[in-house]
């Protein structure tokens, strides 16, 4: 794959994506371990240069590079200049001109990657953490392969269910580019009609405004997290009455299949979007998602240095 940055999963094929998932499904052991694959980058500098707070996707990136025997550079806006003035460019330049060869970046500007791209050396790679509420490609990608692992390969054959705020997740936008390229059989979407886009971003998708509805016979249930620092005032009447409508608890939970397994892309908010009953129950996969970001990461960073 020839692949220098990875900006949106919409720019990958349906083989391109299969053979990144691939190539972590082989990680997987070296991720969780760290074991034999730490002279691959042996010799490189990746910075995670996050404009915004982060847990998961951050740890992650480190941890995969890490494995991967690269150098590791982490930046922290809130004690950077930034808060001076400094444009995300010339601090992107600056690191650049220290020796970093890839960024990965989380910002809350949509499309700002492709400013620093443009402003970057042609050898310079990126990779986006998170942009705004455009693409999260890697959380969708780590989605996928968890999906794989406990549904199979084929995608046709599965009903998959995204529920909750889709207007503001850059998770959920990858999720759907991904689901589509690979075939998905069915793609349902559920929420408050104020948190469904207006845009192209689910065509494709069968919308149904009642939950249990849409989880009757799923075999995948997407929880996705509200997230109200995004949101205007007045989109969702009180947290007590969505998750009356839109959180997912034993009873809704057991409308979809047996077999149907849980995913939430974290932080998640308990008690809003799902219950503690479910986030820690058996058909939660919630944390093999966690577990499967190392794999992800790293496949990732391979394939742009060509590793």
């Amino acid at each position: 794959m020839n692949v220098p940055h990875l900006i949106s999963l919409a720019d990958l094929s349906a083989g391109q994506i299969t053979e990144l998932l691939d190539c972590a499904q082989r990680l997987r052991p070296h991720a969780l371990s760290g074991s034999s694959e730490r002279g691959v980058l042996q010799g490189k500098s990746v910075c995670t240069l996050f404009f915004e707070p982060s847990t998961r996707t951050r740890s992650s990136f480190q941890l995969a590079a890490m494995r991967l025997g690269a150098d590791i550079l982490g930046f922290d806006a809130s004690h950077s200049s930034g808060s001076k003035g400094e444009t995300a460019v010339d601090t992107m330049r600056n690191l650049e001109a220290m020796g970093v060869d890839a960024f990965v970046v989380r910002t809350s500007i949509d499309g700002q990657l492709r400013d620093l791209i443009d402003a970057a050396h042609d050898s310079t790679r990126f990779i986006n953490a998170g942009d705004g509420r455009s693409n999260h490609p890697t959380q969708g990608l780590l989605d996928m392969l968890t999906i794989r692992q406990h549904k199979g390969r084929d995608f046709s054959q599965l009903k998959i269910t995204l529920v909750g705020d889709i207007l503001h997740s850059r998770v959920a936008r990858s999720d759907l580019h991904a689901l589509k390229t690979l075939g998905c059989g069915e793609i349902r979407v559920c929420g408050p009609q104020a948190l469904l886009p207006d845009d192209a971003t689910l065509d494709g998708c069968l919308r149904i405004a009642d939950f249990d509805e849409a989880i009757a016979d799923t075999d995948v249930v997407m929880m996705l997290r509200l997230q109200r620092e995004r949101m205007q005032e007045g989109l969702v009447s009180s947290l007590q009455q969505y998750h009356e409508q839109y959180g997912l608890d034993s009873r809704r939970l057991a409308l979809a299949k047996p077999d149907a397994i849980v995913m939430h892309p974290g932080p998640m908010n308990r008690g809003v979007e799902i219950t503690d009953e479910v986030a820690d129950g058996p058909q939660s996969v919630i944390m093999a998602q966690v577990s499967n970001g190392v794999a992800v990461r790293m496949a990732v960073l391979k394939t742009i240095f060509g590793a």
